[in-house]
């Protein structure tokens, strides 16, 4: 049964607190850009045609809505700057649903807008946690300080530390059993997006 098109108020923020995971239904590719339709339950709830939705922290808009999936547009600037264009049928995804005002904030301001992609480096237990290691481009490391806050595929997180190459984050058991972080391996392309505090303050003191 597809649902009634409409439009909610919710804006185009999320918390990077992940809501569910999804798996890939169907990709489809349409001219340079393509189609994926995802399955889900939870983050349906309440969602409708033309709102907005996560997918590995990516900001997407819902173009058709049935009860257990929902269907987006991939649009190429899309395809190039993450790693949708690499999702599969069968493969998990990062999903949460934008913002509503009133909401409690419990990660950090996440656009949506992936700066780039990167790479999982190495990954090592360290008592119950697992400290993973991401390889990243300078663009996105300009950004990156100690306790400061990155998204990574959608997941709000604190840097450990950095070097000139990466930065290594600490995942508890718990975002590690709700995210696809949980499938991770080294080389495992993942997308990066910058604390927008960072690029506000750069850009100010750059334009003074």
């Amino acid at each position: 049964m597809e649902l009634t098109p409409a439009r909610s108020p919710e804006g185009h923020m999320f918390s990077g607190i992940v809501e569910e995971i999804g798996v890939v239904i169907q990709s489809r590719r349409r001219g340079p850009g393509a189609t994926m339709t995802v399955q889900a339950h939870h983050v349906l709830q309440g969602t409708q045609v033309g709102d907005s939705l996560a997918i590995n922290g990516v900001c997407l808009t819902v173009t058709a809505l049935h009860k257990d999936r929902f269907t987006v547009d991939l649009a190429p600037e899309t395809l190039r700057r993450t790693n949708l264009g690499q999702l599969r049928p069968g493969m998990p995804v990062n999903l949460e649903r934008a913002l509503a005002v009133g909401d409690r904030l419990g990660g950090h301001f996440v656009l949506g807008h992936v700066d780039a992609t990167g790479t999982v480096r190495s990954l090592h237990p360290e008592g119950e946690a697992l400290i993973i290691a991401f390889n990243a481009p300078p663009t996105v490391l300009r950004y990156v300080v100690p306790k400061g806050c990155i998204a990574v595929d959608g997941v709000s997180l604190t840097v450990v530390a950095r070097d000139a190459n990466g930065f290594t984050v600490s995942f508890i058991p718990y975002t590690l059993q709700h995210t696809i972080a949980q499938h991770y391996r080294p080389g495992t392309t993942v997308n990066l997006e910058a604390d927008i505090l960072g690029k506000y303050v750069e850009q100010f003191i750059t334009s003074r």
